[in-house]
């Protein structure tokens, strides 16, 4: 893989984590609102919703910036 192709990756989880803990904060509302009106299934799926886009929204550029840092440090 050459340099450019790495850094336009940098771009795109630059612009892919806000999208997705912008979608994590909707899925809590959703499973807010779903505990309130005792909706089970959807509590479940809102919950589980928020849990993928927060792990993805917090590893992608963790796991990118060690990648980063292994390949400058050889």
């Amino acid at each position: 893989m050459s340099n450019l192709e790495i850094l336009n990756t940098g771009n795109w989880i630059g612009v892919l984590t806000p999208i997705l803990l912008i979608a994590c904060f909707y899925f809590t509302l959703t499973f807010f609102e779903s505990l309130r009106k005792g909706d089970e299934r959807v509590t479940k799926q809102s919950k589980l919703a928020a849990t993928i886009c927060i792990a993805f929204a917090l590893l992608m550029p963790a796991i990118y910036n060690l990648y980063m840092y292994i390949l400058m440090h050889r």
